[in-house]
């Protein structure tokens, strides 16, 4: 299969056609979810790695490939958040900052979507950046239809309070 795949759809067979047709859907997807585009590409490698190494298991599952590959990867930065959030304290300040390369790091919605929880924020963005339906966000997260409804009420929430707040 040689076609870009829609938002849901499933590829049956080589998993090097599935890297060719889902990778810069899986590279947004990572960027949205990490907030710049080398944490993104790290996520959707060490993702695809796994999903590789078990593709044989993966068409075997009734499951949608992509919508695997989606879960897999909200669950590995839900897990790298996780574990990198943990204070760590220097005896030395750095005497020189780190400069980004984000184009989009001083973008008021932007910095706000970065702020949400890791969850809200693979809601939002399968939903309004990838246009998924909340079935499908259900099943590329594992989370029940009811909990995409109310993650993604919380978020938007969020988001307006914050840019309200400095609009």
């Amino acid at each position: 299969m040689t076609a870009v795949l829609p938002a849901g759809a499933g590829v049956r067979g080589d998993f090097g056609e599935f890297v060719r047709a889902a990778l810069p859907g899986l590279l947004r997807y990572g960027h949205a979810l990490t907030g710049n585009p080398h944490d993104a590409a790290d996520l959707v490698q060490s993702v695809l790695e796994k999903v590789g190494s078990r593709w044989s298991a993966v068409l075997r599952k009734d499951v949608d490939p992509l919508a695997y590959t989606r879960r897999a990867m909200a669950n590995t930065h839900i897990s790298v958040w996780r574990r990198l959030r943990r204070e760590r304290l220097v005896a030395d300040l750095p005497d020189v900052g780190v400069e980004s390369t984000d184009r989009l790091e001083h973008e008021p919605l932007w910095q706000a979507l970065r702020d949400l929880p890791p969850r809200q924020r693979a809601v939002v963005v399968l939903r309004f950046y990838e246009g998924l339906s909340e079935q499908e966000i259900a099943d590329s997260l594992g989370i029940s239809p009811g909990t995409v409804k109310s993650q993604n009420s919380k978020a938007m929430a969020s988001l307006r309070r914050k840019l309200g707040e400095g609009g």
